[in-house]
C-alpha cells in the first residue's frame, strides 16, 4: 500500500488528481466558517445540547452545524435523494429500465432526478430547522425575509458541496460524496485529541481506561477492514464455446459476494429513524407543554435515551432489519442468475435457471445474516464500551469508523486501479 501511494505522488496525472482533493477539501473548511448573519450563539448552542440528532448532523457536516454556516445541514440531503432514487429504481419498472437499458444517457437522467430531489428534499429539512430555530429565539432577526434567505442559504450550500462532490468524483480520485463526508468526520478527530490530553493530564480520565478504549477501538477497526475486504467466492464454470472454426476451452472463475453489501446505510437508517422523531417532537414540546405531543416526547425522552436499554436493543433490531433490506436490493441474485445463463456460464452442480437464483439467496442469506448481527453489535458496543470505561471526550462511534475505513480503502483500491491502468496502456504502446 505505501508503495502505491509513494506511485501515486510521483505519477504526475494521480499527482494532479489527489492535488484537485485536497483542493476540494480546503474549501470544505473555508465554507465550514461562512456562517448565517444575525445568529444567537448562546441560544444556539442551548439547542445542540438539546437533541442528539443535531449532534448526528453536526459530526456528518464536520461542525458546520456547530458554527451554523451555511453548509449545516452538510451533503444528507443528497445522500437521502440517492437512497431513494435507489429504491424507486427496484419498485418502479421505468426507473428500472432506464438504469439497465437506458445506458449513459439513461444514468445521466436519474442522475438530473437525484439533483432535483435533493433539491425538494434540502427544502423541506432547511424549512423545519429555520422554524426550528426561530422558535428558539436563535436568530435575532425573526422576519419573515430574513427567514426566507436562511432556508435559501442552507439549501445553496447543500447544492455547492453536491457539486463539489461531482466534481471530486471527475476530476480527482474515489467518490466525493464519500470523501466529503470522510472529511467532514476527520475533522473532528483533532478536537477529540486535545480534549482528550488535556482530561487526561487535569485526572478527569482514567489513563488505563482510555488505553483500553483505543486497544479496543484498534481491534475493531481491524475487524472493520476485514468485513470490507471480505469476499465469498462461489465458484463458475464457462461452457467451451465455438466462433466461427475455433473452440475455446471452458474455464474457472467466481463470483465475488461481499460481506458487506449494505454499507454504512443501515446504520445510518436505523440511527435516524430513532433521533428524527424524537427530535421531531422536541420542536414542538416547549417547557410546561401539556398534551399528547408532551406525553410522547416525555415517554421518548424516558424511554429511548441513548445510554437506555431498550434504546440499544431497538437500535441493534433496527440495524439487523435494515441490513437485509438493503442487502437484498443492492444484489439481484436472479440478475445475476441470468447474466450466467446469457454468457454460458454455470454454477457446478447447480443447475441454470431458478436453482442457481435459489443457490445464491442461500449464500446471501447466511452471509447477510453474519454481516447483519456484526454491524448490529458494532452499533450498540462503542457507546456501551465509552460509558463502561467512563471515556467522556473522545468517541469514535460505529458510522464514524464504518465511513473512514471504507472509504480510505475505496480510495486506495482506485489509487491501485489507475496505476495498473496506467502500466497496461504503457505496455500496449510498447
Amino acid at each position: 500500500m505505501l508503495s502505491n501511494l509513494r506511485a501515486a505522488v510521483l505519477v504526475p496525472e494521480i499527482r494532479q488528481r489527489v492535488l484537485f482533493v485536497l483542493f476540494a477539501f480546503a474549501w470544505f473548511v473555508f465554507m465550514i466558517h461562512v456562517q448565517l448573519p444575525n445568529v444567537n450563539e448562546a441560544n444556539w448552542q442551548r439547542v445542540l445540547q438539546s437533541g442528539a440528532f443535531y449532534n448526528l448532523l453536526g459530526f456528518l457536516s464536520g461542525g458546520a452545524l456547530q458554527k451554523l454556516s451555511i453548509i449545516a445541514m452538510g451533503i444528507t440531503p443528497y445522500i437521502n435523494a440517492s437512497i431513494i432514487m435507489q429504491l424507486m429504481t427496484v419498485v418502479l419498472p421505468q426507473l428500472e429500465d432506464l438504469a439497465k437499458k437506458g445506458g449513459e444517457e439513461g444514468r445521466k437522467r436519474i442522475s438530473q432526478y437525484t439533483r432535483w430531489m435533493t433539491i425538494v428534499l434540502a427544502g423541506f429539512q432547511a424549512t423545519f430547522m429555520a422554524n426550528a430555530m426561530r422558535s428558539a429565539n436563535v436568530f435575532y432577526d425573526t422576519s419573515i425575509w430574513y427567514l426566507l434567505f436562511a432556508i435559501i442559504a442552507m439549501v445553496a450550500g447543500t447544492l455547492f458541496l453536491m457539486w463539489l462532490g461531482e466534481q471530486i468524483t471527475d476530476k480527482g480520485i474515489g467518490n466525493g460524496v464519500s470523501l466529503i463526508i470522510f472529511i467532514g468526520i476527520v475533522l473532528r478527530f483533532p478536537q477529540y485529541v486535545v480534549q482528550t490530553y488535556s482530561s487526561t493530564s487535569q485526572g478527569g480520565e482514567s489513563l488505563l481506561n482510555l488505553v483500553l478504549y483505543i486497544a479496543v477501538a484498534i481491534i475493531v477497526i481491524i475487524s472493520i477492514v476485514f468485513l470490507y475486504q471480505g469476499q465469498r467466492r462461489v465458484p463458475v464454470q464457462q461452457a467451451r464455446r465455438v466462433v466461427g472454426r475455433k473452440m475455446y476451452a471452458g474455464r474457472s472463475t467466481y463470483i465475488p459476494l461481499r460481506l458487506n453489501n449494505a454499507g454504512v446505510i443501515s446504520i445510518i437508517f436505523a440511527i435516524s429513524l430513532l433521533l428524527l422523531p424524537q427530535q421531531a417532537l422536541s420542536w414542538f414540546n416547549h417547557p410546561g407543554a401539556t398534551g399528547p405531543i408532551a406525553s410522547v416526547a416525555q415517554f421518548l425522552n424516558v424511554w429511548f435515551s441513548p445510554s437506555g436499554w431498550l434504546y440499544n436493543v431497538v437500535y441493534f433490531l433496527l440495524v439487523v432489519i435494515f441490513t437485509f433490506f438493503y442487502s437484498s436490493i443492492v444484489l439481484n441474485t436472479r440478475d445475476v442468475a441470468d447474466n450466467l445463463k446469457k454468457s454460458g456460464s454455470y454454477i457446478p452442480g447447480i443447475r441454470p435457471g431458478q436453482p442457481t437464483v435459489d443457490y445464491l439467496n442461500k449464500i446471501l442469506m447466511r452471509i447477510t445474516t453474519a454481516t447483519a448481527i456484526y454491524l448490529g453489535l458494532l452499533a450498540v458496543l462503542p457507546g456501551a464500551m465509552q460509558r463502561g470505561l467512563s471515556v467522556t471526550t473522545f468517541y469514535l462511534g460505529s458510522t464514524s469508523l464504518l465511513i473512514v475505513v471504507g472509504v480510505a480503502l475505496d480510495t486506495i483500491t482506485q489509487i491501485e486501479a489507475r496505476l495498473a491502468m496506467r502500466d497496461y496502456r504503457g505496455f500496449i504502446k510498447r
